[in-house]
């Protein structure tokens, strides 16, 4: 007897493809927000240059009858920083357009609007990366200090307070440069305030640092209460004289003690050392933070003048790699290879490495300092607390955005839609004092690879 089955006719099935778009992740973007707006006006370069005059020291006695004082000399601090300009694009055949089930072109134009304020984010982060001003919790001495235990606390949230109010940095709606004079009563309801006018610093967690912290009741006690008085996206609470914002854009950092194995070999530029140590860090294709942060290599005993070294990246999904090398143990300067991008400021350098493939560094590239080693197996999460005029976001051109849909000389068959976008900006650290990062380890430990 035959028997009919489906899979004889599977070339009569018209398979169903849903129109709605399953949804993507969301970000939460708060830490551009925050940064004081700055404007460039334009044929001034790309350089902004803020100055400070520095306080002038208190007499130390008092003064002699008819004798005048030394004279005291005034002093400035400056802090510069320069726009540079981010963008990207997308290209759509018209061929896609017309046979593709889902609107390609709207779909990009959506997609582009996401990817423009989230690096904005990004960069914001990255910037704030650079902060000079650093606690690690429990008072240890570096990152790489760390331990599983090191988690946020309440004694460090006041420790990181308690240098914001020493140092007499501003406060988000604060009285510093105003009226000194606060009514008592002004955030009582009773009263006819409002307690969302309060003058407060701000904290940005990551989710696994606010689950710590949301296993202390008296935090979670003081968030409950001011629920109702949020004032930013993604805000928490407000405690110890903090609003807590929540952002799970955050950078991590990852150690990893096994290296790949790095072998010398004799097609490169690099000159006879015994010497040489690599650092291979490892940034997810996501963000592009170099969150996994490999230990430095042992000295690798190189024969030139054409010497080189070769390894293999490791094999994580999600992850391009850096590769970093010097004569001591702390490099300094990127590798160069002919494996990273072709085009572009990093032209060359040992970048973007793509996974599980064989690698060789042909010499010492352009100056940059990987981040600071991480411990083991873990991962620290900075917490970043600030006040007001912390940093500033410098915008020489806003967002501009293209969307090329009619023929041009280049293209005049109209076979091709291109979406683009691009700023001219940057971000500043206007005063270090003003701002400090705590790092942490979390209970809810998230491992990279």
């Amino acid at each position: 007897m035959a028997t009919n089955f489906a899979s004889n006719f599977s070339a009569d099935i018209s398979a169903y493809i849903e129109k709605k778009l399953l949804p993507l992740a969301r970000r939460q973007l708060v830490a551009y927000q925050f940064g004081e707006p700055i404007r460039l006006p334009y044929g001034r370069g790309t350089t902004y240059t803020a100055t400070r005059y520095n306080r002038i020291p208190l007499p130390f006695q008092n003064l002699s009858e008819g004798v005048p004082p030394p004279s005291e000399n005034l002093s400035i601090t400056q802090v510069t920083a320069s726009a540079v300009q981010w963008g990207d694009r997308v290209v759509i055949t018209d061929i896609a357009e017309l046979t593709i089930e889902h609107p390609l072109f709207k779909t990009a134009t959506d997609l582009m609007g996401l990817q423009i304020s989230e690096t904005l984010e990004r960069n914001t982060f990255n910037s704030l990366m650079s902060g000079t001003q650093v606690n690690y919790v429990g008072a240890v001495g570096s990152r790489a200090a760390l331990v599983a235990g090191s988690q946020m606390n309440i004694n460090e949230i006041n420790r990181a307070v308690a240098f914001l109010h020493t140092t007499g940095v501003a406060r988000f709606l604060g009285d510093e440069q105003t009226n000194i004079k606060v009514d008592a009563r002004a955030g009582e309801p009773q009263a006819g305030g409002d307690p969302r006018s309060h003058p407060h610093y701000v904290a940005i967690v990551h989710p696994f640092v606010e689950m710590d912290l949301r296993t202390n009741s008296t935090i979670v006690t003081a968030w409950s209460y001011s629920d109702i008085n949020k004032l930013y996206n993604d805000e928490l609470g407000e405690w110890g004289g903090v609003r807590f914002v929540r952002s799970n854009m955050i950078p991590s950092f990852q150690g990893n003690n096994a290296p790949p194995a790095f072998t010398a070999a004799t097609t490169g530029s690099l000159a006879t050392n015994a010497g040489y140590r690599v650092i291979l860090t490892g940034s997810d294709t996501q963000n592009q933070y170099e969150s996994l942060i490999y230990t430095v290599s042992a000295a690798i005993n190189v024969t030139g003048p054409n010497g080189s070294i070769t390894f293999t990246t490791p094999n994580i999904a999600g992850f391009t790699f850096n590769a970093y090398i010097g004569t001591t143990a702390s490099p300094s300067n990127l590798a160069t290879s002919a494996a990273g991008p072709t085009q572009g400021p990093l032209a060359g350098q040992a970048v973007q490495l793509p996974a599980n493939t064989a690698v060789t560094l042909t010499g010492i590239g352009a100056a940059q300092t990987p981040p600071a080693p991480a411990p083991n197996a873990l991962t620290v999460w900075p917490t970043f607390f600030f006040g007001r005029g912390a940093y500033g976001i410098i915008t020489l051109d806003q967002v501009r955005t293209s969307f090329l849909t009619e023929p041009d000389k280049s293209d005049p068959l109209n076979q091709l839609r291109v979406l683009g976008w691009k700023c001219l900006y940057g971000t500043i650290i206007l005063n270090n004092t003003f701002m400090l990062r705590v790092e942490a380890t979390s209970a809810y430990n998230s491992v990279l690879g």
